[in-house]
């Protein structure tokens, strides 16, 4: 773009042309990126088309673009300027290609140089090109990175101009005072863009970071930010790893937690210096990149094989089982840790069994661990009375009916100022015990199931409820967002009275008015309303508080689906009812804040699209659009020419 008007001599027609040699310089770098933005464009056209077959996370989609059109804005800055410092094409494309490989692959460079970092490799870091790219890649708007290539862009265009006016007065008289003022302003200038970034690149990541992910993955929720800003204790969190090789994603995660709270230390320990440093916490070997929380009361190991969910898909290629990830738990798991070595004691919560009640999945039980909960089964016959330690007790959709005695044990516990979940099982069999046990608290459970005909309260046929969420403890993360809880097959709860003396109803799940309990369950395809139907509408969720006296109550919460806490219907809401049973258990084993947070999806739906999609999406950007372009730039080639 200059090298060959050097050679060529055609340059000192810009030297003496009556236009500043900025204006020459800003309009070839112009034309350049000009033909670099035309495909460009071509590709964000991509993802407004692919948004007519299904759900596109378009932030990051256009995000990702905009890194990639100012790397090579930046890129191009770099050309012109080596074009300006020599009268060879040739070599000055090997030298571009020599500069722009050293900044793409800077970061590894500096990884060799020092692990540990120091000032040295802080200035190279300055020329680091793609690792800015890379931080627009991973669904943030990273400023400083968007800052870093219009500030490159900038000083190498100021030092093409800085060239070219060197050369411009070099037969000037003042040749040794103009070098002086371009070598200081050189100077300057350089200074100026280092220390820009230098300064960007130290400043809390929650100033310059801007989380444009479909799943937040990059954003601490509200209530991981009530949890920390209430901490008044100091904590460390030990990373196993050096800084330099930490997981990128792990480590902006820790880093929103370091500026959240003045109380978080983050404290990399590098396995190749200290090889036994977690053997002080842990009896067992931890994988690198672990974490290991640690208050002044106790301490609490985070496997970095828990901080990612995975799972298990079959690979063709090599005819086995592969592990792919799927979540992101990052945040969950730094929370709950944080929660348990600040805790003063750890809560106990015990589910009942000896009813054939449903239990369980390994998903549920793991939301109870991250929560800091031990758990342990129970069944009643074995115990005079609901252990004295118990945060809650979980009665699971039982399908057989509790003893007298059993039913006693639990209405003494809830008397006493206890905490019951009571997911009502559906069955054929009389259950006059559990029906007293409801009773005691004013609820009764409607023979039959739920339809609801409303279309915004069903998926697929009216008895996969969709039911409306209040605005509770208990809905915390769900009712805000718009989520939905999947309360399928579900049975209607009815509250006698709700001014009863004594008793405190809130809904937690409801139906539509126009919700109605059907009796006849011959056929699960008629959705009609018949004779003897009973008419709703329903709470599907509601938490009962019975007063035992002024300071204390005792708290049921009732869901009439006993399908709402399983691995199948959490599937079809993507975590929704996890959320909703994480929240449950939290009411009752932490009263100021909910800190179970769940986990980060990574999963993207696949677009299925026919061949005859693909053949026109393909015509268009492919051919069609370039050719568009080829096109309008021949015309107006023309009519230049034509002048």
């Amino acid at each position: 773009i200059l090298a060959e008007e050097k050679r060529s001599r055609t340059d000192q027609l810009i030297l003496t042309a009556p236009v500043p040699v900025g204006g020459i310089v800003l309009g070839k770098f112009l034309a350049l990126v000009t033909i670099f933005a035309i495909p460009v464009v071509i590709g964000a056209v991509y993802p407004l088309i692919m948004s007519r077959f299904g759900t596109v996370p378009m932030g990051e989609a256009y995000v990702a673009l905009l890194g990639y059109f100012l790397y090579g804005m930046t890129a191009i800055a770099i050309g012109v300027f080596i074009s300006s410092v020599t009268e060879s094409q040739v070599i000055a494309a090997v030298l571009g290609f020599a500069v722009l490989f050293l900044g793409y692959m800077m970061n590894s460079i500096i990884g060799i140089i020092s692990i540990t970092g120091n000032l040295f490799t802080l200035l190279l870091s300055s020329f680091d090109l793609y690792t800015p790219y890379a931080n627009l890649c991973d669904g943030t708007l990273n400023l400083a990175s968007v800052t870093y290539y219009l500030s490159i862009t900038a000083l190498f265009l100021f030092l093409t101009v800085q060239s070219i006016q060197k050369r411009r007065y070099s037969v000037s008289v003042k040749n040794l005072s103009m070098g002086a003022y371009s070598t200081g302003m050189i100077a300057v200038a350089v200074v100026i863009v280092v220390v820009v970034n230098i300064v960007l690149a130290e400043m809390p990541s929650t100033w310059t970071n801007i989380d444009i992910s479909n799943e937040r993955l990059y954003s601490l929720t509200d209530q991981t930010k009530e949890f920390v800003g209430n901490m008044e204790e100091d904590i460390t969190i030990y990373v196993l790893t050096s800084e330099a090789n930490q997981d990128t994603l792990l480590g902006q995660t820790l880093q929103r937690y370091d500026d959240l709270s003045g109380h978080i230390t983050v404290s990399y320990v590098d396995p190749t210096v200290n090889p036994l440093f977690y053997s002080n916490y842990s009896s067992t070997t931890v994988a690198s990149n672990s974490l290991i929380v640690e208050s002044g009361r106790r301490s609490k190991v985070i496997d970095y094989n828990d901080i990612y969910e995975k799972s298990a898909t079959f690979d063709y290629n090599t005819y086995s089982y592969v592990n792919e990830i799927t979540g992101f738990d990052g945040e969950g798991q730094i929370t709950a840790a944080l929660s348990y070595v600040l805790s003063d004691d750890v809560k106990k919560l015990y589910i009942s069994t000896g009813h054939s009640e449903y239990e369980l999945s390994s998903g549920f039980l793991a939301a109870l661990e991250k929560a800091n909960v031990e758990y342990e089964n129970i069944d009643l016959m074995e115990y005079d009375a609901v252990p004295e330690n118990a945060s809650c007790l979980i009665i699971n959709a039982p399908e057989k009916d509790f003893s007298t005695d059993d039913r006693t044990k639990v209405e003494a516990y809830l008397n006493g100022g206890g905490n019951v979940i009571y997911v009502a099982g559906f069955t054929s069999l009389e259950t006059p015990n559990l029906d007293a046990l409801l009773a005691g608290v004013g609820l009764s459970v409607a023979e039959g199931l739920v339809v609801d005909p409303n279309t915004e309260n069903y998926y697929s046929n009216p008895y996969y409820l969709l039911p409306t969420l209040s605005d509770t403890f208990y809905t915390s993360g769900l009712f805000s967002n718009n989520y939905y809880v999947f309360s399928p097959f579900s049975q209607g709860l009815v509250i006698a009275d709700r001014d009863a003396a004594g008793l405190t109803y809130t809904d937690i799940l409801t139906t539509s008015d126009s919700a109605f309990s059907k009796q006849s369950l011959e056929s699960q395809e008629n959705f009609e309303k018949e004779e003897g139907d009973i008419d709703g509408p329903f709470s599907l969720g509601v938490e009962v508080m019975k007063a035992v006296d002024e300071n204390t109550a005792g708290t049921m919460v009732v869901f009439g689906s006993s399908e709402i806490f399983t691995a199948n219907a959490d599937q079809y809401v993507r975590g929704a009812n996890l959320t909703l049973f994480s929240n449950t258990v939290s009411a009752f084993v932490n009263n100021e804040v909910n800190v179970s947070v769940p986990a980060k999806s990574y999963e993207v739906s696949s677009l299925s699209l026919n061949r005859k999609d693909i053949v026109i999406i393909s015509l268009i950007t492919t051919i069609l659009m370039p050719l568009a372009s080829l096109v309008t730039g021949f015309v107006i080639w023309l009519r230049r020419r034509a002048r």
